[in-house]
């Protein structure tokens, strides 16, 4: 038996031909893409230090954004993912966290457990686990206990601060399931592993790389909500995504009353201390990270 004789077969077939797309959408989206040489243009070449962590969620980049158990179409024009909030983080979890290569005892290092748990070759089907702990993450923890051990000492990991004692954290599982090429369901699950109960915000998040800021390309895409009146409990509510080469898409999203929006733009005001050209800007603290589920 070939597996073109399969259902995922059909599917190759299809692209092989010309004749779908399903191989548009898929895992192309980076959980983290700050620090990379393609988002550097400092004037020695520090990737590292041009784009932080901590700049990541007030910085629009230019070519390749990142998220958490997120999709995206091949050009990465439109862009899905989820962030996370525990009720006591200082910042939304929205991509991974790791040490830099100089602030590393052994170099670059990501600090999560994350887990790809399907996928087909169309990725007709994905399913990925992230586990999200339930107290505070120890950003500045990990920082300064790598940056005191040696070369021969082993890592400090996210288990070792102890985060994960007594099963607190979550289990967040995203599956997509494509019921065609381009038609796309989304389950997001949230376990709760602790003994005890525990607040989780869980914020998916629609938005457009910014391809408009740059100089080569003044058409701007843009996301806003169909207006079908009063939205009511256990009522759909819709995003449509209007761009100039992707074409147009919509968002189904069951039981939300409010979708929130904000500009996926630099806001120079927290980096730099210059005022933004934009008056709405990417996050600044949780009380705006909140407004951010889906960002132009």
């Amino acid at each position: 038996m070939s597996i073109y004789d399969t259902v995922e077969g059909a599917r190759l077939l299809t692209i092989q031909k010309k004749k779908g797309h399903w191989n548009r959408w898929g895992p192309f989206l980076s959980e983290r893409a700050w620090g990379t040489v393609r988002e550097d243009y400092s004037a020695g070449g520090d990737a590292w230090s041009y784009l932080p962590h901590d700049h990541a969620r007030s910085r629009a980049y230019r070519w390749n954004e990142d998220g958490i158990a997120g999709i995206c179409d091949r050009h990465q024009f439109l862009c899905f993912a989820v962030a996370l909030w525990n009720g006591r983080d200082p910042i939304l979890k929205e991509r991974l966290f790791g040490l830099a290569g100089p602030e590393g005892n052994h170099g670059e290092d990501v600090k999560e457990y994350y887990f790809y748990l399907d996928n087909t070759p169309t990725h007709s089907y994905m399913k990925y686990l992230y586990k999200y702990p339930q107290t505070e993450y120890p950003y500045d923890r990990l920082l300064e206990e790598n940056r005191r051990r040696g070369k021969l000492e082993a890592e400090y990991e996210l288990v070792d601060t102890g985060i994960f004692d007594e099963g607190r954290y979550f289990d967040i599982v995203v599956e997509y399931a494509k019921v065609e090429a381009e038609d796309l369901i989304i389950r997001i699950s949230a376990s709760n592993r602790g003994p005890d109960a525990a607040p989780i915000h869980l914020l998916p998040t629609l938005w457009f790389r910014n391809t408009w800021s740059w100089g080569r390309d003044d058409s701007r895409p843009s996301i806003a909500a169909q207006i079908r009146g009063r939205p009511k409990q256990g009522s759909v509510s819709t995003l449509l995504a209007r761009h100039p080469q992707l074409g147009n898409y919509a968002l189904y999203c069951s039981g939300p009353d409010e979708l929130l929006f904000t500009e996926n733009e630099t806001n120079t005001l927290r980096l730099y201390g210059v005022p933004s050209q934009s008056p709405i800007v990417r996050t600044r603290s949780i009380r705006t990270s909140l407004k951010a589920t889906a960002r132009l």
